[in-house]
């Protein structure tokens, strides 16, 4: 008798600790999640504008190639 309620409780430690172990990854990915947004709002408005600066700097340059071409440069 003592081998099965000592199984048992081993068992019932092994699923305590897959849950445990569960949980403490689940907050750190929430964890890294928050942080993440947080960087990234942080930051959106400067990337934003880098972005927007690309693009007219590549209309402008495919414009300017489309001119060179027709003998408008």
């Amino acid at each position: 008798m003592i081998s099965k309620h000592s199984s048992l409780r081993g068992g019932a430690r092994r699923y305590g600790r897959r849950g445990q172990t569960l949980v403490e990854y689940a907050l750190i990915l929430a964890f890294i999640a928050v942080v993440a947004i947080g960087v990234l709002m942080a930051l959106g408005g400067s990337v934003k504008t880098t972005f927007a600066n690309t693009n007219v700097q590549l209309s402008t340059a495919q414009l300017g190639g489309v001119a060179a071409q027709r003998g408008g440069g």
